[in-house]
């Protein structure tokens, strides 16, 4: 991993430099667009509209639009500010962990220490583990200021944005407003249901069907050329039938499906058991 910024973690009298690391990284098939008569490959260009000239990125400036007038702001401008200097990730507060709502979580970064604050920076990981709790903090990067979340996982300070809280809306649905009769039944059904696939989150065990499907396809097309058959490849699509409105019977219905799985999984492990043997 290559570190995107430097600065330190600050809380009290304490200062802990670190390098900060993206956390996460996209998996995503990398597509481009093209013409598709020929295949050319669509560019889009940077183009002034007084000059008409096509404007490289370091002739490139950003704007605010005043109205009357726009206001050119930059790099140097941008870079002048005092939030932008700041390399320091301010401690505001620490809260209780399970008060940061996960609806405000952005990015998340890992922060390594600089070996000669490898103490400081022990010390705050197992604070917050003891504690429980999260360190709200305030930092610049990429040119904003940034609210976030400084948390452990693993043995890793994590740092994580947040999002402001005028960036996060509202849920006024009016329809939400009137009441729906549910029973009792109902609710032991759901239930049920709930405890049939009731289990402990583990990421690894999810895939990213789209992506393995595009993957597929891209190596189908490869081998077999243009004129590739998706049904040939994929097979045929099932019919997934039309919207259930008894909801006692879907939920019924949900429940059953789930024994039979329960009840199938034992005979499929000790298929393999003997086939191994």
């Amino acid at each position: 991993m290559r570190a995107i910024w430097k600065g330190a973690i600050s809380f009290g009298l304490v200062h802990v430099p670190v390098k900060v690391y993206s956390a996460t990284q996209s998996h995503d098939v990398s597509l481009h667009q093209v013409h598709d008569a020929d295949g050319g490959r669509i560019r889009y260009e940077r183009r002034c509209e007084i000059c008409k000239e096509v404007v490289p990125f370091k002739h490139i400036d950003k704007a605010y639009d005043a109205g009357d007038k726009t206001i050119v702001l930059t790099d140097e401008d941008l870079a002048s500010l005092p939030a932008e200097r700041s390399h320091e990730i301010d401690v505001v507060e620490f809260v209780p962990d399970d008060q940061i709502d996960v609806l405000r979580l952005g990015s998340p970064y890992f922060l390594e220490p600089e070996e000669k604050a490898l103490k400081p920076y022990s010390l705050l990981r197992e604070a917050l583990e003891q504690t429980e709790r999260t360190a709200v903090v305030t930092f610049a990067l990429r040119n904003r200021t940034r609210l976030g979340a400084l948390r452990v996982r693993d043995n890793v300070l994590v740092l994580q944005t947040l999002l402001w809280d005028d960036e996060v809306r509202t849920a006024d649905f009016p329809v939400l407003e009137k009441t729906a009769k549910v029973t009792d039944k109902e609710l032991a059904m759901a239930g049920q249901l709930i405890e049939s696939l009731a289990g402990d989150f583990d990421a690894a065990a999810f895939t990213d069907d789209y992506q393995e499907q595009l993957r597929t396809l891209i190596e189908a097309k490869e081998k077999a050329g243009e004129g590739i058959d998706t049904e040939a490849t994929f097979g045929e699509k099932e019919d997934e039938g039309g919207e259930v409105v008894d909801l006692m019977e879907a939920l019924r219905r949900s429940v059953e499906a789930r024994k039979g799985e329960s009840e199938d999984k034992p005979k499929k492990k000790a298929a393999k058991k003997k086939s191994s043997a």
